[in-house]
């Protein structure tokens, strides 16, 4: 056998994302190429790594076995590169944090410098919704996470990073009756909400409840960025977090409606588990947060003070 590192990284993706094209996507290659690696990869073993029923691919038992050997094999060569890494002098390691979906807007932010200093250390982040990101805490997956919300049950530590702000959201393109009242603006026009397990869904149901309104008109939507455009698009309104829509508000393709009780304002906290023993890689970045967040934040958010 002569397979290389580059097609045991491409079929552990693929084996983690049952399909070649999110393979491709996560690992910024084209589909193409991706394809011609795991051919060159099945053609070193007599029995099938994946097969495809209809048009989804699924990767095979015996597949699976050589996923979490390819795994192991990964994790000791990146073992290697740290400790050269270490002996050299620098800060090196890998770094997890589960980000939740609209956290994406915020948490580039906070790792930008600090990633360019440490060129040693390896990121991953995984940008998924809350129900995932309290998931990968609870299981012990990731280093940090990053939510609006603190789950109640587990115990953590936090660093406190900056406010998110959600706001009645809707296009320009959507004409609304002048003095409408709140009970109408969410009883008479359609809503687009996230999906199920999202903070902001929750933020959202929670206020809808809390005023007695009766929705007559519901679109669900499975990511921020999904919702947005449809809002953009004029199929309805929805409470929407400021920090993903600042270029929208700007080029006036989209408006906040002032609604009494709105914003509803929860504080972004960066966590992990009381329990995790942080290795010097996330040591070194709470340690940078305490130290930089102020910074980062007149920096780069200065402007969501004003609404």
């Amino acid at each position: 056998m002569n397979y290389t590192l580059h097609q045991l990284q491409i079929f552990l993706k693929i084996a983690e994302l049952q399909s070649i094209t999110k393979a491709s996507e996560s690992l910024s290659l084209t589909q193409p190429a991706v394809s011609i690696q795991l051919k060159n990869f099945q053609d070193q073993f007599p029995i099938p790594l994946t097969e495809v029923v209809g048009r989804q691919l699924y990767v095979t038992d015996f597949g699976m076995e050589i996923a979490k050997a390819a795994e192991k094999i990964l994790n000791e060569v990146n073992a290697i590169n740290y400790k050269t890494m270490a002996f050299k002098g620098q800060l090196s390691g890998r770094l997890k944090i589960s980000v939740v979906s609209t956290g994406k807007y915020v948490m580039p932010y906070f790792l930008s410098d600090f990633m360019h200093q440490h060129p040693g250390i390896e990121l991953v982040m995984d940008v998924t919704n809350k129900s995932r990101v309290v998931e990968s805490l609870e299981n012990n997956e990731v280093d940090f996470a990053l939510v609006s919300v603190l789950p109640e049950k587990l115990k953590l530590e936090t660093v406190t990073l900056m406010e998110n702000k959600l706001f009645f959201v809707t296009s320009t393109k959507l004409e609304i009756k002048p003095g409408m009242t709140r009970r109408k603006l969410f009883e008479e026009l359609p809503l687009i909400y996230r999906e199920q397990g999202s903070a902001t869904r929750n933020a959202m149901e929670t206020f809808i409840k809390d005023n007695k309104f009766e929705v007559q008109k519901k679109m669900v939507l499975a990511s921020n960025e999904a919702v947005k455009q449809a809002v953009l698009a004029g199929l309805g309104c929805s409470i929407m977090p400021l920090i993903g829509i600042r270029n929208e508000l700007r080029s006036g393709e989209l408006a906040i409606l002032p609604v009494r009780g709105l914003p509803i304002t929860t504080i972004w906290n960066l966590v992990h588990l009381q329990s995790k023993n942080l290795s010097p890689a996330a040591v070194a970045y709470k340690n940078y947060l305490s130290e930089k967040k102020e910074q980062i934040i007149a920096k780069n958010f200065k402007w969501s003070v004003t609404f």
